[in-house]
């Protein structure tokens, strides 16, 4: 309710052309300044010794970095936009305060552009979506970030999984299963425990050994390679698994399905040579490009990202790893950019950036070069002169986080499926209750066909359950009334409002195949 009121003064502010004035303050000066303020003097605390920036602006002084436009005149339209709580830091664990969101622009014409990309993009919103498709729900009785799956969003979830597996299976892929727990022992020896404890779940007594809820699949696929002696002659190795992983996320940053703290990885990881490591990239990438394309992502992006200061391995076998994926994607004829030093400590990376129906990017497919587990782990392989050779090993997801592919998804398409991934395909809508026990026989020989359909049986009008099925976004409805029944057909009607008129179910049930086959 305060808003309107900030953004008058806002306005008056701007008229005014007010100026900002910076200065630099020793911190012990800003400390003084700012003795009121006890959230300024934790930030001063954790500066380094020197000078700070401050900006005063009329009456009002603030610590900040800058730089700033010389008076406020030069800003053009704005808009406040929602408050909302955070807590200081992101730590749940202290105060709560308000945070004010605004957007400024140049120009008005380029604020309301994005005012209505903001309007569409809430009625596209997962979280809005998922509850009114009945897609998925997050309880506080079982924990946040942990997602239940409802039968419609676990229906597009599996057709999703069984798609993935079929390709991968198709390109030479083990599916292979992994535990959920494992030795805490395990994760000591892999650097994750030393590195990135605070991103873990605590450890579990068991039987007095510790355990811990895997983190990452990576482990499990390690340990079943090095069941018995490799050849060289055997590899490269492909094993792919939709692994449940579990990592710990402050409350303040949980965010619907994109931020979770129990998700589905669809990792896979390949054991190869290093004289092998172009070729399979060549293969994930041109997996990655099917999959991205065949779920309707056109739009996306390729990143390079190379060594950073603090690595693992040598520069050698990083420049022969960075020139490997360099020459895949130049094999490929795939512009790229590349992000210096962005690659995570034990290798180079590919992250691939999807880009949904609004323009906006998510993350998507990951090929990353691995020489640190490798050697952790002694994950040899017998050469062809007979002595032990560590593997080359490559991470890869082509969707990333089940639960964030998902959320991409249901965004993307505005909770409207394409017809093969959509959960009810159909929907048979009788006129009046007579109409019932035909509707019904309609609904069974569609089943029988392979077609996810159901009936609406409810005495409403009909305009009632049409409008239903709509807001539903049910591809087709198949409406049925003493005509339909004398001519044994149904009258079709699509979620965009298209109505096709009178047609036998077996024209139904082939459009629907032609659909799903074409996976449109």
């Amino acid at each position: 309710d305060d808003l309107p009121t900030i953004e008058t003064a806002m306005h008056k502010i701007v008229a005014e052309n007010r100026p900002f004035q910076r200065r630099e303050v020793t911190k012990e000066e800003a400390k003084a300044l700012f003795a009121e303020q006890p959230y300024k003097l934790e930030l001063l605390q954790d500066l380094e010794e020197g000078t700070v920036s401050v900006y005063t602006q009329g009456g009002f002084t603030d610590l900040c970095r800058g730089p700033h436009i010389a008076a406020a005149g030069q800003i053009g339209a704005f808009k406040l936009l929602r408050t909302a709580g955070a807590y200081w830091r992101g730590d749940e664990a202290r105060p709560m305060l308000q945070r004010i969101y605004g957007v400024a622009f140049e120009t008005d014409e380029e604020l309301q552009s994005h005012l209505a990309k903001l309007a569409e993009a809430a009625k596209r919103d997962h979280r809005k979506l998922g509850k009114e498709l009945d897609l998925f729900s997050i309880h506080e009785e079982i924990g946040p970030g942990l997602v239940c799956w409802h039968p419609n969003g676990a229906m597009v979830r599996q057709l999703i999984e069984d798609f993935w597996k079929a390709e991968h299976q198709k390109r030479g892929y083990g599916i292979v299963y992994t535990p959920h727990i494992g030795k805490l022992d395990q994760w000591k020896q892999s650097g994750h425990w030393e590195f990135y404890r605070e991103n873990l779940y605590s450890p579990m007594d068991v039987d007095g050994q510790h355990y811990l809820l895997k983190p990452m699949n990576c482990l499990g696929h390690i340990l079943i390679f090095k069941t018995r002696t490799r050849s060289y002659r055997e590899l490269p190795i492909r094993m792919a698994e939709l692994g449940t992983v579990y990592r710990y996320e402050r409350a303040g940053v949980l965010y619907g399905l994109t931020r979770v703290r129990g998700f589905t990885q669809d990792d896979a990881h390949i054991f190869c040579r290093q004289d092998q490591i172009q070729s399979e990239v060549e293969g994930v990438v041109q997996l990655a490009q099917f999959m991205m394309q065949t779920f309707g992502f056109r739009d996306y992006k390729m990143v390079l990202a190379t060594r950073p200061d603090k690595f693992a391995g040598t520069p050698e076998v990083w420049g022969h790893a960075t020139a490997a994926l360099t020459a895949a994607l130049d094999s490929l004829g795939l512009a790229y950019e590349e992000d210096p030093g962005g690659g995570a400590f034990y290798g180079p990376k590919i992250d691939v950036k999807l880009a949904d129906a609004m323009g906006r990017d998510w993350q998507g497919p990951t090929i990353q070069v691995d020489f640190n587990l490798p050697q952790r782990f002694d994950v040899c392989y017998i050469g062809e002169d007979g002595n032990e050779h560590l593997v080359t090993m490559i991470h890869r997801t082509v969707l990333g986080s089940m639960e964030r592919f998902f959320a991409c998804l249901v965004e993307h398409y505005g909770g409207a499926f394409p017809v093969w991934l959509s959960p009810v395909q159909a929907r048979v809508i009788p006129i009046a209750d007579r109409h019932v026990e035909y509707s019904v026989s309609v609904e069974r020989r569609l089943q029988q066909a392979g077609i996810r359909v159901d009936v609406d049986v409810r005495s409403e009008r009909m305009g009632s359950k049409i409008r239903d099925a709509q807001l539903a976004k049910i591809p087709f409805m198949l409406v049925v009334g003493d005509k339909e029944i004398e001519a044994g057909g149904a009258s079709v009607r699509m979620r965009n409002g298209e109505d096709t008129g009178l047609c036998s179910i077996e024209d139904v049930e082939q459009r629907i195949r032609v659909a799903v086959d074409g996976r449109a």
